[in-house]
């Protein structure tokens, strides 16, 4: 039985990435065939995509399954893996992106995550007010402050961010129906991820907040990672940084969603440890990122980057 489900595990995974790969390639066909920005393609349509098995995965952990501590395991723990994806990416690719001067959208997007994770350590310690029914007053505030932060991504740009000169030879509506069909088949596989990692805890004795921030963070941010890597080799920094600070974003509504779906109880409950140093080395890395994206300093970029890697890895270890 065990054997079966890490096999069924493994292959759902990389069903996701197989199919996340497909809507950023076409995220970066868009880049290259409209004048929208960067920082709008990564940030709001390709990050809202990648973010789907988040979506998903919570509601089905809240409402299904009734385990709101795996849906914030997930979202906290998925924020974190994506946080250190980019610095692992930004180190590897220091000689290029040393000095570069990266969009303002992206850098008040990270900004924001700041505010939301402060929020949410005000509740933690809490310093908010009562719930209202079950749903705790940070929900909105987060809603508002996600509403603010998307409106820094909008504009225009002249030229596409990419070194990728392959002649386009689908038409927009093309390019448009696919990215469609791709983003159902993430939202399929990202349901089916998320009874399969409830089994795998429930086989292996694993916590669910451990579960949520390992099996469904990592599995679910795999989107973020292989659309993020594969940006930064045609050196499309913008629409790459764009996808991991607004899918982060984008998970803090995902919070919001499941905290009003979720009838019973809150979904923020703070009672496993590692939800707690979840909460706690994703604030410091969503300090280092800011910093890494808004001083053009290659060795100020370099120490932030491995400095937000390091948080992950504590995580991990202690």
């Amino acid at each position: 039985m065990q054997i079966v489900l890490i096999i069924a595990y493994l292959a759902v995974a990389a069903s996701v990435v197989w199919a996340s790969i497909l809507a950023s390639r076409y995220i970066d066909l868009l880049d290259r065939t409209t004048r929208l920005s960067g920082a709008f393609l990564g940030g709001v349509l390709l990050s809202a995509v990648t973010s789907l098995p988040e979506l998903f995965t919570s509601l089905s952990a809240t409402v299904a399954l009734h385990k709101p501590s795996l849906c914030l395991g997930n979202i906290l723990g998925s924020n974190l893996f994506n946080i250190a994806i980019l610095s692992l990416c930004t180190l590897a690719a220091i000689r290029h992106v040393g000095r570069t001067r990266f969009d303002k959208g992206n850098i008040r997007v990270a900004a924001y995550l700041i505010f939301i994770y402060g929020i949410i350590l005000l509740d933690y310690f809490e310093l908010l007010g009562p719930e209202i029914s079950s749903i705790k007053i940070i929900t909105p505030i987060i809603a508002v402050l996600y509403i603010i932060a998307v409106r820094h991504l909008s504009g225009e740009q002249s030229e596409p961010d990419t070194d990728d000169n392959t002649p386009v030879t689908l038409s927009q509506k093309g390019i448009i129906l696919r990215f469609i069909a791709s983003s159902i088949a993430i939202i399929v596989l990202s349901i089916v991820m998320t009874y399969i990692t409830d089994a795998v805890a429930k086989e292996f004795s694993i916590g669910a907040g451990l579960a949520g921030a390992l099996l469904l963070g990592v599995a679910t941010s795999l989107p973020e990672v292989s659309s993020t890597i594969a940006l930064f080799r045609i050196k499309n920094y913008n629409i790459a940084i764009g996808n991991i600070v607004g899918s982060n974003l984008f998970n803090f509504i995902v919070l919001c969603i499941a905290d009003v779906a979720c009838f019973h109880e809150s979904v923020y409950i703070y009672d496993d440890p590692k939800i707690t140093l979840l909460l706690k080395f994703g604030f410091g890395a969503a300090l280092l990122s800011v910093l890494m994206l808004r001083i053009r300093n290659p060795y100020v970029r370099a120490v932030c980057a491995m400095a937000s890697v390091v948080c992950y890895a504590l995580f991990l270890v202690i």
